[in-house]
């Protein structure tokens, strides 16, 4: 009887944890978006290099019939520049300057299509398929699940600036859980995909999805769900030995977005979702050490996303942007999370 009342106990403390609202101070949005179709989940930002207040933040919309959105500075769904149609799109990701050949380059974005076990990729802002439909991922997997892609990062090399997706899965084995393929185009200007390397440890606790990448200073990071923050070496020939493991202790539950904001000489933030306790864990950029946590009103946050480049009167510091639980995407200037 006696353990019988304590682990009650036990559980009562818990739940009460669990169920705690956030004691942190709620900060509001500039901005918040007009809503998608269904289910929206990971955002990325394009800065336009002509005219910065032109810029475009793309949000996914996760379901059978959903679609990757574009929204202006203001909110406001840009349809002309939206993808829809598309088979359960899960993160989504730009890099700029790809090369399509010696003469023409373009910005791109890729994002995941589950249920079509693909990555698609198209170029930006002009929105125009560059994948000829889409590009296999976790081919010859004997598992549904372990063909199901989620999560998308791009790495642009360092080395010899080689555009790379790295992409996580809905469930995979312990070891080897990412794949990093190589976007290039061949001699008649057909885009490509190459698988380079599988690798990255998972706990088995539930699923990555978030996956973020520090081109600049060659780093991946991904969120092993309910365990930590992972962080590998982006550059395939660095191997593939983990750097560190991190954070996980800092997290209600599920350890979700992550956003990088970037600062001269090495120095930024890595901004994480806790996504049950309703608040964002911010690290150091350099030692990933924790620095303080935030709550921005959003609930049940998938995605974020960060830039640190001034874009109009608005976003004078830079835009956060944060996927919010009810079809929308909050926008914040980057000064009201205090970094």
């Amino acid at each position: 009887m006696n353990k019988y009342i304590n682990y009650i106990g036990v559980m009562v403390v818990v739940l009460a944890f669990a169920c705690k609202e956030n004691s942190l101070p709620a900060i509001a949005p500039n901005v918040i978006t007009e809503k998608t179709k269904n289910d929206t989940d990971d955002p990325a930002i394009w800065v336009n290099p002509k005219n910065a207040e032109k810029s475009i933040v793309f949000g996914t919309d996760k379901e059978t019939d959903g679609g990757v959105y574009a929204f202006d500075l203001n909110g406001k769904i840009i349809k002309n520049k939206s993808i829809t149609g598309v088979k359960r799109p899960n993160n989504v990701d730009v890099a700029y300057n790809f090369k399509i050949n010696d003469s023409t380059f373009t910005d791109v974005l890729v994002f995941t299509e589950r249920e079509k076990q693909q990555i698609r990729m198209f170029s930006v802002p002009d929105m125009m398929p560059l994948d000829n439909g889409g590009f296999s991922v976790f081919k010859n997997e004997k598992k549904l699940e372990y063909t199901l892609p989620m999560g998308v990062g791009l790495y642009t090399s360092s080395v010899d600036n080689t555009l790379y997706a790295i992409v996580g899965r809905k469930n995979g084995p312990k070891d080897g859980y990412l794949h990093q393929y190589k976007l290039s185009t061949d001699t008649t200007g057909v885009v490509q995909s190459t698988l380079v390397r599988k690798f990255g440890v998972f706990s088995g606790k539930k699923e990555i999805e978030a996956i973020a990448v520090d081109s600049e200073l060659g780093y991946v990071y991904y969120s092993d769900e309910q365990h930590g923050i992972r962080k590998y070496y982006a550059e395939p020939t660095k191997g593939d030995k983990e750097i560190s493991c991190f954070g996980g202790e800092l997290f209600l539950s599920d350890i979700e977005g992550i956003a990088i904001a970037k600062q001269a000489k090495g120095k930024g933030y890595i901004i994480v979702s806790d996504q049950q306790k309703g608040q964002f864990n911010i690290f150091s950029r350099d030692t990933n050490k924790f620095v303080k946590a935030v709550n921005l009103s959003t609930t049940e946050t998938d995605g974020c996303e960060v830039v640190t480049v001034p874009l109009n009167n608005v976003f004078k510091n830079g835009l956060f942007v944060a996927m919010n639980d009810a079809k929308d995407f909050y926008f914040y200037d980057l000064a009201k999370l205090g970094l």
